[in-house]
């Protein structure tokens, strides 16, 4: 279980991964020795499963988010979530409740790139029985992880 220190790092952690642990110390009253070891103990139960960045891909030329979603044969699922796995340009891939579907996140530079990712990388694989698209119009709000 989690104290109000543990939660109050994590709160911390999640606005700002790069914050010091001389810093965190100072607004939970304890040693950054005593944070860096709550800190790895997070870690090692698990709680803390990776520090990450979040890179505006926009900015790096991906103009297009869309979101997928495909519903695929039983059979051909393990398959398809395989070839998927490997492509750079997914970038989320959840495999969702219901009748075998597959949520998928895709960053691409245009139209002409998406189209030609529907029709090499979904359209051409045995098993997908529908596939729908949504373009991500704007962000309003871009959270992972739990709110603490």
């Amino acid at each position: 279980m989690l104290d109000s220190i543990d939660s109050h790092i994590l709160r911390r952690l999640t606005q700002n991964s790069r914050i010091s642990y001389t810093d965190l110390a100072k607004e939970v009253g304890l040693s950054g020795v005593a944070v860096k070891e709550r800190i790895d103990r997070l870690v090692n139960q698990g709680i803390i499963e990776q520090f990450s960045i979040v890179i505006s891909a926009e900015k790096l030329g991906k103009k297009i988010s869309a979101y997928l979603e495909l519903e695929v044969e039983p059979l051909h699922l393990n398959h398809i979530v395989d070839v998927l796995k490997k492509n750079d340009q997914v970038a989320v891939l959840y495999e969702m409740t219901g009748p075998c579907i597959l949520h998928i996140h895709i960053l691409v530079e245009s139209i002409t790139e998406m189209e030609q990712f529907m029709n090499e990388s979904i359209y051409s694989l045995d098993g997908i029985v529908r596939a729908e698209t949504q373009i991500l119009l704007k962000r309003h709000k871009n959270q992972d992880g739990l709110n603490i």
